[in-house]
């Protein structure tokens, strides 16, 4: 199985430039023309293409790894899998729980949406147009939300969704059977080692323990897809953060 890789050089549905410093020889950049709207059309938009080269990708036998600038192309991500007849296991890493909808956000941001959106709740505009079939929220595992809004935090502890708190015991529970979508959000990353993010929270796991569980995932063989929200580049002036993601990265696919 082949590695492809797309980059969606956009935070939502606005251009972010500065993450084409990351691709290399053989990446597809998803750009296309994003018609007046409003934002969800808008990114409804970005996502067609993505979803197409997910199902592709599939078909071809290889595994689609996605870049972007926030954790909504995720949905075009899966609905890619479902178009090729896919039903993952969800495994979101993130140290927010993006669960939120417009009835529990207190901020209106819709990056802080996609995880339900994906399990058909919320906002529909995104989900309908790429035609997502929303997921059972038991197939669904979050890994470490360790920074939730208080309506957010209720909404996730009465669904279906299994919320790990510590992400070590990706390492010792057992994962369920079946294909696995990894969604990597970069800032998991514990801020003191990976400080380029719009949104750090306080805490979190270390390089050194995410790249002995991603070792740990990519030896399991059950990986078929993978996509990776990225730090913000304009924040990494030093580079240090892009590093350390590319590195992980590297783990969870070899």
């Amino acid at each position: 199985m082949k590695d492809n890789f797309m980059l969606t050089p956009y935070f939502l549905d606005d251009p972010m430039p500065g993450l084409t410093e990351i691709v290399s020889d053989g990446w597809l950049i998803n750009q296309p023309s994003l018609p007046k709207g409003n934002r969800q059309e808008r990114m409804a938009n970005l996502y067609q293409p993505l979803k197409d080269w997910v199902a592709k990708t599939i078909d071809q036998g290889n595994r689609p790894v996605s870049w972007a600038g926030d954790c909504c192309t995720s949905i075009g991500v899966l609905a890619g899998l479902q178009q090729s007849g896919i039903e993952p296991i969800l495994l979101w890493l993130d140290a927010h729980g993006d669960f939120n909808t417009w009835e529990t956000t207190p901020s209106g941001f819709l990056g802080g949406m996609p995880l339900a959106m994906i399990a058909g709740r919320g906002e529909k505009t995104i989900v309908e147009e790429t035609n997502l079939r929303p997921m059972n929220e038991e197939r669904i595992i979050l890994t470490d939300g360790r920074d939730l809004d208080p309506d957010e935090g209720l909404a996730l502890e009465n669904s279906a969704v299994i919320h790990l708190d510590n992400v070590n015991a990706l390492l010792t529970e057992p994962l369920p059977n079946g294909p696995i979508y990894v969604h990597f959000d970069t800032d998991i990353i514990n801020p003191s080692e990976a400080p380029a993010m719009n949104y750090p929270a306080v805490g979190g796991p270390s390089i050194r323990i995410l790249g002995d569980i991603f070792e740990h995932l990519s030896k399991t063989g059950q990986i078929v897809a993978v996509s990776v929200s990225a730090w913000n580049p304009e924040l990494d002036k030093d580079g240090v953060t892009q590093v350390a993601v590319k590195r992980l990265v590297e783990k969870l696919i070899s």
